[in-house]
């Protein structure tokens, strides 16, 4: 839960906070019953945690603040300063000494100011505080050269200018934080950076329910989802509405509950991360798929003979293994939140080990399946017409029994692939694998995807319920973030994420669009000898009309012409089937175009991390970890769009 409002000493705020707490209190309590309410998808209460993010400005934050942790919920403020800057600024210092005083962590000499700073220092050690102090240096000079010359307005505009653009983009970090915003606001000005209106019209843009609280008439308070929503209540303010109450349990609903996450019988929703969809290592008969690329994609033909085995990660096993490099990275973050490698192992990677293991064996399963359907379909064919040259019409029945268990194998495959959910269980858990295979990086930085920019997920939305969860359960980390500490952010994203999944690509554009011309010429060639097959047959049949060859001789091999005949446009034809259903080359475009994002964003953090200090600030550094959050995004949904109708089927 989100929490911005106006200070103390907006004109709005009102001198008699009673009725203001009531309606908070009111709130906050009304969040707890419908949270307690809500299932789990294995039927227990959902026992959620429930978390207050607010920037603690004097006024309706403290209020709130207050109120959340008599009810036992966690506090979370994003500071849009160092601790010190932020009560020298937000007390705030009346004269330089008092400034000095705050900076230092000492008491200042104005009660008022003391008693203002003596609150926000008491609710941020009961909080988990991310102090965003990047630009502290440069605006404790401005802060405190605006008291040396008092009559210098452009050092207070400034001053106001760079306040407000810290302001705003603290609420911008509350809001990626917050499922649900809840705003006391006047329902006035929007324009005002930083300020609460600034603050609530962002949430409802980026999809964050917003429950307003208009303090002239508190007890009115309504929930609003959308900037449209929101202007037309703005509108009809001091109506006499009843309060909001039903859509505030709906909200709560919306965000904790998993739309139908029965789905489709044992095997649908979340149950596709079940214990029993755990495998230790890949399938020798799943690797149908896997050999394809692997002949037609290694350079020569080593793919022949290559070991496609696979073990999976455990969960349990990642810390230690492939996670131990990053884990370590985050470790030598100077200034970083010591909890934070351990909840990362333990809340992300270990779902991401979990995740890409089921989500691969699926994946063999579903494509090597349909591979064996195209290639069971075609020895039918060729097994149908080969009794012709090897036997008589009286042992027919032979190859037709061959012929018969391949249609029925086909049938069989196809039916268990589609009551399996072969195709949609690996699309589901393959998204939600590749969504936390990255967000280690953000998390570090505090950075998060906004409620309402998460892909719906279809008919299946539960990978991004389950790891926006799992990722909201770390939120932001207890960090103080200068330019050291933005510098090994950088430094992390480039050599742990951007740079692999680069490199990854490339490697994988390259191999996919050999495979896709391999199995092109191959099934050009195939139709190319069977046009040259029949072309000797009748040259034959020409030679023969005119004597020049024996008719016995002719007739000996004419049964042979026809099985190839048939068998090579047959395998063509099925190998032209694989080639489509693997659409190697859009996949190759795609990882193409995902390498060259990537690559961009790699230079981006170069030039960044060879620009001089002033450079280096934290809005800067979040829009390049929001820019890699995007291209996983888009590769996911680019892959999606390719694969998402090629379901296991009878091959046509």
């Amino acid at each position: 839960m989100g929490v911005t409002g106006h200070r103390s000493t907006h004109p709005s705020f009102p001198a008699d906070t009673g009725p203001l707490d009531r309606v908070l209190t009111d709130i906050l309590k009304r969040i707890d019953e419908a949270a307690s309410g809500i299932p789990t998808p294995a039927g227990q209460s959902c026992g959620c945690t429930t978390r207050l993010v607010t920037l603690l400005a004097d006024g309706t934050d403290h209020h709130a603040a207050m109120l959340a942790l008599e009810r036992g919920w966690d506090l979370v403020t994003p500071l849009p300063f160092g601790r010190g800057l932020n009560a020298a600024i937000n007390a705030p210092a009346r004269t330089i000494e008092d400034a000095r005083a705050l900076l230092a962590g000492r008491r200042p000499s104005d009660p008022d100011t003391g008693r203002r700073a003596e609150a926000i220092d008491a609710l941020a050690a009961r909080a988990r505080t991310f102090e965003m102090a990047d630009r502290d240096e440069e605006i404790t000079e401005l802060l405190l050269a605006s008291f040396a010359a008092p009559d210098d307005r452009s050092l207070l505009d400034r001053l106001q200018l760079v306040s407000a653009q810290r302001a705003a983009l603290a609420g911008k970090v509350l809001v990626q934080q917050s499922d649900i915003v809840i705003a006391v606001w006047d329902g006035k000005a929007v324009e005002s950076v930083g300020g609460t209106g600034h603050t609530v019209a962002s949430a409802v843009e980026l999809g964050v329910p917003v429950v307003w609280i208009d303090p002239v008439h508190p007890a009115q308070w309504q929930v609003y989802a959308t900037p449209e929503e929101l202007a037309a209540g703005i509108g009809r303010a001091g109506e006499g509405r009843p309060c909001g109450s039903e859509d505030l349990s709906d909200a709560v609903q919306t965000v904790l509950s998993l739309p139908d996450w029965e789905g489709r019988g044992r095997h649908g929703g979340i149950a596709a991360i079940d214990p029993e969809c755990w495998q230790d290592e890949s399938w020798w008969a799943a690797h149908a798929y896997r050999r394809i690329e692997a002949v037609f994609g290694k350079p020569g033909w080593a793919g022949i003979t290559q070991r496609l085995r696979e073990r999976y990660e455990r969960p349990s096993e990642i810390g230690a293994g492939s996670g131990l490099a990053l884990l370590v990275a985050l470790e030598g973050i100077p200034g970083g939140d010591p909890e934070l490698p351990r909840r990362v192992e333990a809340e992300v990677m270990r779902r991401f080990a979990w995740t890409n293991g089921i989500a691969t064996h699926l994946a063999d399963r579903y494509r090597s399946g349909m591979v064996r359907n195209f290639l069971m379909g075609a020895a039918a064919i060729i097994v149908g017409t080969l009794y012709l040259p090897l036997t008589g019409p009286e042992h027919k029945w032979v190859f037709a029994a061959i012929e018969l268990a391949l249609l029925v194998g086909i049938i069989a495959n196809t039916s268990r692939g589609q009551k399996l959910r072969w195709h949609g269980r690996w699309f589901e858990t393959r998204r939600a694998a590749e969504y936390l295979r990255h967000s280690p990086y953000l998390l570090a930085l505090g950075t998060a995807r906004a409620r309402g920019r998460w892909p719906d997920g279809g008919g299946s939305p539960w990978p991004e319920w389950y790891v926006r969860h799992a990722l909201g359960a770390i939120g932001l980390p207890q960090v103080r973030i200068d330019k050291a500490y933005l510098r090994s952010a950088l430094v992390l994203l480039r050599d742990h994420h951007v740079v692999p999944q680069r490199d990854y690509h490339i490697e994988k554009s390259s191999r996919l669009s050999r495979v896709h011309h391999r199995l092109d010429h191959l099934s050009e060639n195939s139709f190319a000898i069977a046009v040259g097959v029949v072309g000797v047959y009748l040259l034959l049949a020409l030679v023969e009309s005119f004597g020049w060859i024996a008719e016995p001789a002719l007739f000996s091999v004419a049964k042979w012409f026809t099985v190839i005949a048939v068998a090579l446009p047959t395998i063509g034809g099925a190998i032209a089937a694989i080639r489509y259903f693997g659409d190697f080359d859009r996949f190759s475009d795609i990882s193409a175009a995902t390498a060259g994002q990537l690559a961009r964003v790699a230079d981006r953090i170069d030039h960044l991390l060879s620009a001089p200090d002033r450079q280096l600030e934290f809005a800067r550094v979040a829009r390049i970890f929001e820019d890699a959050d995007d291209i996983v995004f888009h590769e996911v949904q680019a892959w999606q769009a390719v694969f998402s109708g090629k379901r296991t089927t009878i091959p046509a």
